[in-house]
């Protein structure tokens, strides 16, 4: 069992129903998913790239990821409906908890002058955006394979119905907020 979950159930869970006074265990916001999405732009020139990308994505989580294909046709960007634009991961269960234990504890330090990440990338609903700008920071990255230096989004979906709700578990987690 992913070292985060057990916590979750220990120590976190208990915690957030003493924090807000829920009268029943089922109100607790829970994180129901993480999805990791790379935009690679510069793909429309080098199909390689992405390749690559899928596969970096795919290391730094522990699942496989899959490309995104564009939705519309854009003149201005030279971009036409179907083309393979970046790719993704959606993880849910353990892998999403060991995923989150590796972004709290190793990726994030590793960030250069890293003084905490934003506490007002919510959306009103209880959901956390991360931008990341660098993949060099996950140790599964071989930093001499890498062609071209490109970040990430990292979304956490939780249950919660605010965003203080959701920015108070994501803290029990360890994720640091900047003061």
């Amino acid at each position: 069992m992913a070292r985060l979950y057990e916590k979750f159930k220990k120590d976190i869970h208990p915690a957030l129903m003493k924090e807000n006074n829920y009268k029943n265990k089922m109100q607790v916001p829970r994180l129901k998913k993480i999805v990791v999405n790379r935009g690679m732009g510069k793909a429309l020139d080098n199909k390689k790239i992405l390749d690559t990308a899928v596969e970096e994505l795919s290391n730094i989580t522990g699942q496989r990821a899959v490309k995104t294909f564009a939705r519309k046709s854009i003149s201005n960007f030279k971009l036409r409906e179907g083309n393979a634009i970046g790719c993704k991961v959606t993880l849910r269960g353990k892998i999403m908890y060991e995923f989150l234990d590796r972004l709290v504890n190793i990726a994030l330090p590793r960030v250069r002058d890293f003084k905490g990440v934003s506490g007002k990338a919510f959306d009103g609903r209880g959901n956390y955006t991360l931008g990341i700008k660098e993949q060099i920071i996950f140790p599964e990255i071989n930093y001499d394979k890498v062609e071209l230096i490109n970040g990430m989004d990292i979304t956490f979906v939780t249950s919660a119905n605010s965003d203080d709700e959701a920015k108070s578990l994501l803290k029990h987690f360890g994720m640091p907020f900047r003061k």
